[in-house]
């Protein structure tokens, strides 16, 4: 059991496990702070600075600081909107307009917030992958590595050229295909699409992955690296009867057995 503990935000009181990050409780606090790299399931990276937060009372040095990174201890006061972070915010946001002039998600976000138009010189360029929507926030490459284990994806060049894709912008065999990159995404940059018995992965140079295909109904359900990825992670393990039958085709083969055992028909521990 972690210890709990008792911090201020914006003047009021609020508790949270010791460790726990200041974004994480303000966004159970229904505490508004904007943000494009935090997700719970990844470890706190402070890339996007958008969650900067200004540190009135605690351990180390006082300021701003990023809200996902900063862990709460007893004692901890932060503000989330003093003019300074205002503003400091105000200017990522154009900088992102800029950056990903194409992002209907940036654009929403940022209009939120009152930021509309930017004073920086847009960087669409006509032939990049990822639609002029991409912002660095990294939340694909890490889901990438962090939680599916493949690393199919990283960043590529530096400075104003650093862009994220497949290395050398070749087709890439360590992609699963699982799609994890583009459900993270919060600028909706990362595009991809089923065709036939393949999963194209258009923002990853192309990458194609092939599709497990439903011995029953022949439909394709499922690229083939994700689902046997799945099936090495279950326990009990599935049955092999399953394994080549899309999610419909399961039920209504379980639903069978559940109505023949319940005639009496076919025993529990009958296969």
């Amino acid at each position: 059991m972690k210890k709990t503990v008792r911090i201020k935000i914006n003047g009021k009181t609020y508790e949270a496990e010791e460790g726990e990050s200041i974004l994480s409780v303000c966004n159970r606090e229904n505490i508004d702070i904007p943000n494009l790299c935090f997700n719970e399931a990844l470890a706190p990276y402070g890339a996007c600075r958008l969650c900067m937060v200004e540190v009135v009372n605690g351990p180390g040095k006082k300021g701003m600081t990023t809200s996902c990174t900063l862990e709460a201890v007893e004692g901890l006061e932060v503000v989330t909107d003093t003019e300074q972070i205002v503003k400091y915010r105000n200017v990522l946001f154009e900088l992102y307009l800029a950056q990903a002039p194409n992002s209907e998600e940036i654009k929403e976000m940022a209009a939120k917030y009152g930021v509309t138009k930017t004073r920086f010189a847009k960087k669409a360029k006509p032939l990049d992958p990822l639609g002029n929507k991409c912002v660095l926030c990294g939340q694909c490459v890490r889901v990438c590595d962090e939680i599916m284990g493949t690393a199919a994806i990283n960043y590529i060049g530096r400075g104003f050229h650093t862009k994220i894709n497949t290395p050398y912008l070749e087709k890439n065999d360590a992609c699963m295909g699982c799609g994890a990159c583009a459900e993270v995404c919060p600028t909706g940059a990362i595009q991809m699409e089923d065709i036939y018995d393949k999963r194209i992965m258009k923002s990853w140079s192309g990458t194609e992955v092939k599709l497990k295909k439903c011995k029953s109904c022949g439909r394709y359900f499922a690229p083939e690296p994700i689902a046997e990825f799945a099936y090495a992670k279950l326990d009990p393990e599935i049955k092999e009867e399953l394994k080549d039958l899309c999610p419909d085709c399961r039920r209504k083969l379980l639903s069978r057995k559940e109505i023949l055992i319940s005639q009496g028909e076919v025993s529990k521990n009958e296969d």
